[in-house]
């Protein structure tokens, strides 16, 4: 699904499921040792990611007295957040908004953004909390309904979903409205019509980001469909136009190497070796090449996981599960991660890891509520069509 956002006043969308990658670096995984002292000035202890900025005492004490000043930097390391993977800037957010947490009455648009966050955390139900604060004071907030279908679709609740699309009939762009309301139908036994409604969307007529979505979910629908040679093409389309979505760069890696095109998944990930999901991906491909890389790819992968572990994090848990799965093979482990996960969302790939792992640990009676949930919406993939009726 996709995160969309506000700024001067226009929607503007960017990428959700994936939007807080993990980071890889030293410091991370040092956190949870005991302090270390660098033996000289030179010595490198972490190299902050790109778009790091210092923030200067008066910065700081504008963002805490100037609403106009806190919003967009806010918004800012938001941004940078999805574009890097790196956490760090949720936690910049999230210390520019808080004094305007604290106070009595809380502007409805920091409510937004700090659900933003919370939703980026996957803390969806604190979330949905923050924007029904939100819609209480402004009820024409175009981006808290955007946001509010976006939380909802994540959990399975499509029908609550959908009806915050509708909301947005009035206040938003209708190419917006469209894709909302359509995305939602492509997942609730409406695949094929959604898609033709979608796909016959003139792009001309769309804002930049509002044609990546659509590339995006053009994408996503045709690999539903079983149409991988168009879903690359949408996907690869939407990749022209915003390089950075890593959230398209993942999906589009993920149909390479369904069909064991490990070298091209490697080419279309380099670079990107700091995000877990991407490195999740990319560790896949070398155990297909039976490369030398598997293994320190899967070492990086395992402390990556154990620290998320002790921080109490499940924000990759769907990670985490294909990981145990596809690359150290763990069934039983990788259930267990693919069950929590289940509990947390609810998307087509959250129910075919778990579906996956049921069958590896010929425990298919663990996939049943996911199957169930399938008949429920009437949810049309044939990526899950093999397990319908195992």
């Amino acid at each position: 699904m996709h995160m969309r956002d506000v700024q001067d006043g226009r929607l503007r969308l960017s990428r959700s499921r994936l939007s807080c990658a993990l980071s890889l670096s030293l410091a991370f995984t040092a956190s949870w040792a005991a302090p270390y002292v660098p033996t000289n000035d030179a010595q490198v202890i972490a190299e902050l990611p790109a778009g790091a900025r210092h923030t200067s005492a008066p910065t700081r004490e504008a963002t805490a007295k100037r609403l106009d000043i806190a919003l967009p930097l806010a918004q800012f390391d938001i941004s940078r957040a999805r574009a890097t993977g790196d956490l760090r800037f949720l936690g910049y957010a999230e210390a520019i908004l808080q004094p305007w947490l604290d106070r009595s009455a809380v502007a409805p648009q920091v409510l937004v953004l700090n659900a933003t966050i919370l939703q980026s955390r996957h803390a969806f139900a604190a979330s949905l909390s923050e924007l029904d604060r939100a819609l209480k004071a402004r009820p024409d907030d175009a981006q808290a309904w955007l946001t509010r279908a976006t939380v909802l679709r994540v959990l399975g609740r499509y029908d609550e979903a959908t009806a915050s699309c509708q909301h947005l009939q009035a206040i938003a762009d209708p190419g917006v409205t469209t894709l909302c309301t359509e995305s939602l139908r492509g997942l609730t036994g409406h695949l094929d019509d959604a898609y033709a409604k979608i796909a016959s969307m003139p792009p001309q007529g769309l804002a930049p980001e509002a044609r990546a979505w659509r590339y995006s979910e053009l994408g996503e629908m045709a690999e539903r469909r079983g149409d991988d040679a168009t879903a690359e093409h949408w996907f690869r389309e939407g990749l022209q136009l915003s390089p950075d979505d890593f959230y398209t760069r993942t999906a589009c890696a993920d149909l390479l190497l369904r069909h064991k095109r490990a070298a091209e998944t490697l080419q279309l990930l380099s670079g990107y070796e700091s995000m877990e999901p991407m490195l999740l991906r990319m560790a896949i491909a070398h155990q297909q090449l039976h490369d030398k890389a598997a293994v320190a790819a899967d070492a990086l992968l395992s402390s990556a996981f154990t620290v998320e572990q002790q921080r109490g994090d499940s924000v990759h848990r769907r990670e985490q599960a294909r990981y145990l799965l596809d690359v150290s093979h763990q069934p039983a482990a990788a259930l267990a991660a693919a069950q929590e996960n289940w509990r947390v969302q609810r998307e087509p790939d959250d129910i075919l890891i778990l579906l996956r792992a049921a069958q590896a640990a010929d425990q298919l009676q663990a996939a049943q509520p996911a199957l169930q949930f399938l008949g429920q919406h009437g949810m049309q993939d044939v990526r899950l069509d093999p397990y319908r009726t195992t």
